[in-house]
């Protein structure tokens, strides 16, 4: 059965880069005024000559989120259950090569996690770990899944790529959405970036959200590490045509795009390229025109500022109050961080703000009693 490999396999990246750079802006105005935003389109929205064109593209946006969403936005956080690693990946705080403490959380600190972040209202919850197959594998989801899932109406994870029966089974126990991000489409700059460990294999990564949508997870995450590659107008693309091949081969799947920046952490790399805030929201606006169905989120890397200008714009799913430590919430142990969020604001600091704008903040995903298997 064929998978995302043989589309990207006819990908030219330098193409890309070139095609996206020599945009015009008479190409940003077509897109700008066209009633479908293709492929072609897309790239004049991606590109620099589209920055001058920022406003109307933020108020196009916004008002397809408006019609497709509403004034709803969802808040989720993430649990880390556990920062052991086998993969050594320089961008990483968990980094096999780090020297931090490790610590994976017992039965007994995810119950306390688990009620800690109920009580400050979350009923979405996103389960996040180093990349370890033996220590945080499939047995511990099994022994750990149905006891969280008892606490949330919907479960998400952010983990190693699994098999496709693996999240069949995972799914049984709970599993709502997996979140996996390429981190860069650019093979050979992977390769830089990916040093020992299982995440070395390009290719069984980039082929993980068919096996999700193969498996009938509901909702299925997509995200480029921006500053990893020298061209994140590239890699933003890429992960364009990655999701027009998931929405066309697995369309009874739900899809949602992030755009996560690198942030400091321990031997952190500086960016190969930087995407400043004012190219952040041109990104979101594009893809909001581009997938006006498609959820995007944004995360606590970025600032507070930030997030309450730009959510409003074209934001649906937010995190707030991430700790991306294992046992964060219950008790905070700073060392152990993946990155440093930049957002640290209080739950209900970010609801309240979210409500002085207008906005709805919705705690959960879906309800039981709609019947969603």
């Amino acid at each position: 059965m064929k998978s995302f490999v043989s589309q990207w396999e006819q990908l030219d990246w330098d193409d890309i880069h070139l095609r996206i750079n020599s945009k015009t802006s008479a190409d940003v105005k077509r897109a700008l005024n066209a009633s479908v935003v293709g492929r072609e389109e897309l790239m004049a929205l991606l590109s620099p000559a589209a920055q001058a064109w920022l406003e109307p593209m933020a108020r196009k946006a916004q008002l397809l989120t408006r019609q497709r969403f509403g004034h709803a936005v969802n808040l989720f956080v993430p649990l880390y259950l556990s920062n052991l690693c086998a993969n050594d990946c320089t961008y990483c705080g968990f980094s096999m090569s780090n020297r931090i403490k490790r610590k994976t959380l017992d039965a007994q600190e995810i119950e306390r996690e688990c009620l800690a972040i109920r009580a400050m209202g979350f009923d979405q919850l996103l389960l996040v770990t180093g990349e370890h197959q033996a220590k945080v594998g499939m047995d511990y989801f099994r022994r750990h899944l149905p006891a969280i899932r008892a606490h949330f109406s919907s479960l998400m994870m952010e983990v190693q790529p699994l098999g496709q029966q693996e999240y069949t089974e995972l799914k049984t126990l709970g599993l709502d959405g997996v979140l996996v991000y390429q981190e860069t489409y650019h093979p050979t700059v992977y390769g830089q970036h990916h040093l020992k460990g299982n995440k070395q294999d390009f290719f069984f990564r980039l082929e993980t959200p068919d096996r999700l949508g193969r498996a009938g997870i509901d909702k299925i995450g997509l995200g480029a590490l921006i500053g990893l590659s020298d061209s994140w107008r590239a890699d933003c693309y890429m992960m364009a045509e990655h999701l027009l091949w998931l929405q066309k081969t697995y369309w009874q799947s739900r899809y949602s795009v992030a755009f996560p920046r690198l942030r400091p952490c321990a031997g952190g790399i500086q960016p190969a390229s930087v995407m400043d805030e004012a190219q952040l929201v041109q990104v979101i606006c594009a893809f909001r025109l581009f997938a006006p169905e498609v959820e995007q989120s944004l995360s606590t890397r970025e600032s507070p500022q930030f997030r309450d200008k730009v959510v409003p714009l074209a934001i649906n799913t937010i995190s707030a109050f991430s700790k991306t430590q294992p046992g964060g919430y219950a008790e905070t142990q700073s060392e152990l961080e993946q990155f440093s969020p930049h957002d640290n604001r209080h739950p209900r600091q970010v609801a309240e703000a979210l409500i002085r704008a207008g906005m709805q903040p919705v705690w959960k995903d879906w309800d039981s009693w709609l019947g969603r298997a």
